[in-house]
């Protein structure tokens, strides 16, 4: 990504130095810079009163009473992931993060998920009986690749980061993505799940 961002940086200064426009660069790189400090200060706002309240929600006890309401549709996507196992609370975590809309504040929960799946796998390996179960050492495993794609899928009740961002734009309605936005991330998220249960019938780890 470094790479691809330089590139096309370097290859518009260049076009602009033949075309002539090095003056429209130079005033649009200022005012780009002015937009996006003006931005992350908008950002930091609306992400810091979201994330206190998720701190607030963690304090008050409502999420873990969210992920055990969870518990169900956790053991369907995760049947082999053990209950008490330290991954369970980052995933749930990060799904309940994702479906309010704070993707900034689900990103950690997601890191550890991910540690936590990677280190349940290195626990079965030890495990003759469930050897042949595993993904082989340094492949993604069968949990860990239904979780990214789910995760990336993420299914949002308030997206807020687009509705900050058509707010900072003008936007006469930002709340008006609320409706299309949480049928096309349910109709992603179904598609996710169908996807990876077909998967996981199709090409059984194992087989």
């Amino acid at each position: 990504m470094d790479y691809l961002w330089a590139g096309m940086i370097l290859v518009g200064i260049v076009y602009g130095a033949f075309a002539g426009t090095l003056p429209d660069i130079t005033t649009a790189a200022i005012d780009s810079a002015k937009e996006a400090v003006s931005l992350c200060i908008t950002m930091l706002g609306v992400m810091s009163f979201w994330m206190g309240m998720m701190e607030i929600a963690t304090q008050a006890g409502i999420v873990d009473a969210l992920s055990r309401r969870m518990k169900p549709v956790m053991h369907f996507l995760f049947p082999r992931v053990p209950e008490g196992h330290t991954a369970y609370g980052y995933i749930t975590t990060n799904f309940i993060a994702n479906v309010l809309g704070l993707g900034w504040a689900a990103t950690p929960a997601g890191l550890k998920a991910m540690e936590g799946l990677d280190a349940l796998e290195e626990e079965r390996r030890s495990d003759a009986r469930e050897r042949k179960m595993c993904a082989p050492k340094g492949t993604a495993s069968e949990e860990m690749c239904t979780f990214l794609i789910i995760n990336i899928s993420s299914l949002q009740l308030i997206p807020i980061n687009i509705i900050a961002y058509r707010s900072q734009y003008g936007s006469v309605n930002p709340a008006a993505v609320v409706g299309p936005g949480l049928v096309a991330t349910l109709c992603s998220t179904v598609v996710a799940v169908v996807f990876c249960k077909v998967c996981q019938r199709v090409c059984p780890r194992g087989s």
